[in-house]
């Protein structure tokens, strides 16, 4: 049992407080910054689960990354990359997916793409969500190479 972000070994306590608050394995100080994330910028703990599962793969992402109009939960500035985790998208109001499709347009002035991932999809298949942003991160690459 070691920290995913800097190896520390954990200890049994260490190992079961951060498995119960994120689902993963952060040494104290780690998961001290993931808990301040949460309660200051409302990060969904898929986002973070997200990010690790990306770190893992070998992406280098940006967790609450501002975006010059508000932070976005997570981005890959190689190939301009925005990702958000939806965790309200049962409930959508037509104000939402106003908002949703103004920063949609927003990201894409800036040549950035913005994904929304729905919460449930990283909760239940990570593995199978990190292959497909793999899979969209190489169409975008290959279309940055084009331009």
């Amino acid at each position: 049992m070691t920290c995913l972000d800097c190896k520390k070994e954990l200890s049994y306590l260490d190992h079961k407080s951060a498995m119960d608050l994120l689902g993963l394995e952060l040494c104290p100080q780690h998961r001290n910054r993931m808990e301040k994330l949460i309660r200051l910028k409302k990060t969904p703990k898929e986002a973070i689960q997200l990010y690790y599962g990306l770190k893992d793969a070998g992406v280098n992402p940006m967790l609450e990354w501002w975006d010059g109009k508000k932070s976005v939960d997570i981005a890959i500035s190689r190939v301009k990359l925005n990702i958000e985790v939806d965790t309200e998208y049962n409930a959508i109001t037509h104000k939402q997916a106003i908002n949703d499709l103004e920063e949609a347009m927003h990201s894409f002035k800036n040549g950035f793409t913005t994904i929304r991932i729905p919460h449930v999809l990283i909760k239940y298949y990570l593995k199978e969500t990190v292959n497909n942003i793999l899979g969209i991160m190489e169409g975008l690459r290959a279309n940055i190479k084009v331009l």
